[in-house]
């Protein structure tokens, strides 16, 4: 008889830090104190507190322990699951400020009351963490595959669509296009029909769409089928990164299992109904994320955008009527479906409903993945979600939407996120990054990383993509370099809406956002870059110096040891000095110096 269960992450954050190995230890302890018929062993999704990971989780009494090594396994085996003490050192604490005795025996027996997740509500994420997404079986007992059910042999198509429409649910990709609204174009479409996944989730430090695939990939697959019954498909692809080997992995294995259980395939629950679904493999191209050029790659051809109209619930995937949703919209919809239009409406703000899913990362104590109700202001997301910015450290901005959004100032941390909100104040929503940024970023740095991205992924078929967002990048290397001149700032603005209005796909018509962004919130950085030759932030190497100050220095030579350039010269208690023409600028002196006499301007 089982009497506990111990989940163990089994996402890329905690299999990255060791979680396979800390798996496999576990069990082996387990036989070797004969436990393994009473303990059970359940490898689950992301959790979404990425930072403390591997993470590992002991029902029923909710015990969360972080940062587990397979060192710590014997002792979590002897003292917990034989003689049911908790141990201490390992757990999470969910009230840093409160009595640690109290704390140690007030173990988490709901993860809600812990500061990371009591603002959140997992609707996308509800099963991630939770079951186990090898077994088909978990996500049938988590009410899996009954909003499948449902559609099939109580729900008209047209019945689905309304429902969609009421709920409110706007694509989770980027644009925000109403999903309800996509999917009743594409129902009065004739012809065959085809239904897409879009899993090419190419945004620098962006993995929502990768953890729910890794933690409930049967979401996505029911999903899919409930829009096939809707639009009169019967075929359906996913479009995943290569680059994501478990998700891929776990896919698989829910592909295999769906069709062994009827929930794809043909006459699925008897009802007459034939719908299937196939992967395909993208190749790292960030311009694959565009529906146009995904459906294009998908057909084996080279992944370029296709101007628009038409649009693809008329004209898409194979010339047919084809809907494309990302992985997080899919994920939304069995519960909208079982749970009714108005439960999902009832979440978020009139124009966004629902919640979102961010990945949420850069300067921020508690990496990881959230999700939250629209709404949600910054300041909640990054001061009690995400736990502050380390190092006692200044809130600077926050990047949404990637290299296709724009930065948030701490001036607008109250803001609450939105998708309108968000294009009111230059930023987007995208697909879910949220970058987090401290008074160490040079925000004209920023921009220019940004920049650097969309240009090596610009597909190149458009001119105004291809060529303009080369010149913005040349401008902004020039300020960066010290050679920046005033009217440099007026052409970068001018390049950068004529690359927004003429570019052919959404890559090029939000490329220069960070950019826009940076110069409306953070132009006095831009002109101390072009006016003083001076980088406020101490980032932009060219328009740096590195010095000595004598009067800390104590010449004790470690600096000029450590210095790859031998350009630190001195003897022995005397005050050393820096040679500029030499000097590399790697901050090796810095790092080494134990006075504090080495600072950089």
């Amino acid at each position: 008889m089982v009497r506990s269960h111990v989940l163990i992450c089994g996402g890329t954050g905690c299999t990255s830090s060791g979680s396979t190995a800390l798996r496999e230890a576990l069990a082996a302890e387990l036989a070797a104190n004969n436990l393994s018929e009473e303990i059970k062993i359940v490898q689950t999704g992301c959790f979404g507190l990425c930072a403390l990971g591997p993470i590992m989780i002991v029902y029923p009494e909710g015990t969360f322990y972080s940062r587990v090594t397979k060192e710590d396994i014997p002792e979590i085996v002897s003292e917990h699951l034989l003689k049911g003490r908790i141990v201490d050192r390992l757990v999470y604490n969910k009230n840093d400020d409160a009595d640690e005795d109290a704390a140690a025996h007030e173990m988490h027996a709901s993860l809600s009351d812990t500061d990371f997740y009591k603002k959140q509500k997992r609707v996308a994420l509800r099963n991630c963490g939770v079951i186990n997404p090898e077994k088909i079986d978990e996500y049938i007992a988590m009410d899996g595959y009954f909003a499948l059910g449902k559609v099939l042999t109580e729900m008209s198509r047209e019945e689905v669509v309304q429902t969609l429409l009421d709920s409110g649910l706007r694509g989770r990709g980027g644009a925000g296009f109403p999903t309800g609204l996509k999917w009743k174009f594409a129902m009065g479409s004739e012809g065959k029909k085809y239904v897409c996944c879009n899993a090419d989730e190419g945004d620098p430090g962006a993995f929502m769409d990768r953890s729910v695939l890794e933690g409930d990939p049967h979401a996505v697959l029911e999903a899919m089928a409930i829009a096939g019954y809707a639009i009169g498909a019967d075929q359906g692809y996913i479009y995943v990164r290569a680059e994501y080997p478990i998700a891929v992995n776990r896919l698989e294995i829910a592909l295999e299992q769906a069709r062994e259980y009827g929930l794809l395939g043909n006459n699925i629950l008897g009802t007459g109904f034939n719908f299937d679904i196939q992967l395909r493999l993208g190749a790292g191209a960030f311009v694959c994320g565009e529906e146009t050029a995904l459906m294009t790659s998908i057909e084996v051809k080279r992944g370029e955008p296709r101007p628009r109209p038409p649009f693809p619930a008329v004209k898409g995937l194979f010339e047919s009527p084809t809907i494309l949703n990302n992985v997080e919209t899919y994920a939304n919809i069995p519960q909208i479906i079982l749970n009714g239009p108005e439960w999902f409406a009832s979440m978020g703000t009139e124009k966004s409903k629902g919640t979102k899913v961010f990945a949420l990362g850069g300067k921020i104590t508690n990496t990881g993945l959230v999700e939250v109700p629209m709404g949600t202001t910054l300041r909640e997301i990054v001061e009690e979600i995400g736990g502050g910015i380390p190092n006692g450290k200044k809130f600077k901005a926050a990047q949404t939407g990637g290299p296709s959004g724009g930065c948030i100032p701490a001036s607008l941390i109250d803001t609450p996120i939105d998708y309108d909100n968000l294009l009111e104040i230059g930023s987007m929503m995208g697909s879910g990054g949220l970058i987090v940024m401290d008074e160490d970023t040079c925000m004209v740095d920023l921009a220019k990383f940004f920049l650097e991205f969309t240009v090596d992924e610009s597909c190149g078929k458009c001119a105004p993509c291809r060529i303009g967002t080369v010149r913005m990048l040349e401008i902004l290397n020039k300020i960066t370099e010290g050679n920046g001149e005033m009217e440099d700032l007026d052409k970068l603005e001018e390049l950068a809406n004529y690359i927004k209005s003429a570019s052919l796909c959404g890559l090029g018509q939000t490329a220069p956002n960070p950019v826009l962004s940076t110069l409306r919130y953070f132009r006095d950085e831009y002109e101390a870059h072009i006016k003083e030759k001076r980088c406020p932030a101490g980032v932009c190497k060219k328009l740096l110096s590195y010095n000595i100050d004598p009067d800390k220095c104590k010449g004790c030579t470690l600096c000029a040891r450590v210095c790859p350039a031998n350009a630190i010269s001195g003897t022995v208690k005397n005050a050393h000095v820096i040679d500029p023409e030499k000097c590399l600028k790697c901050g090796a002196c810095i790092e080494k110096c134990k006075f504090g006499a080495i600072y950089k301007k």
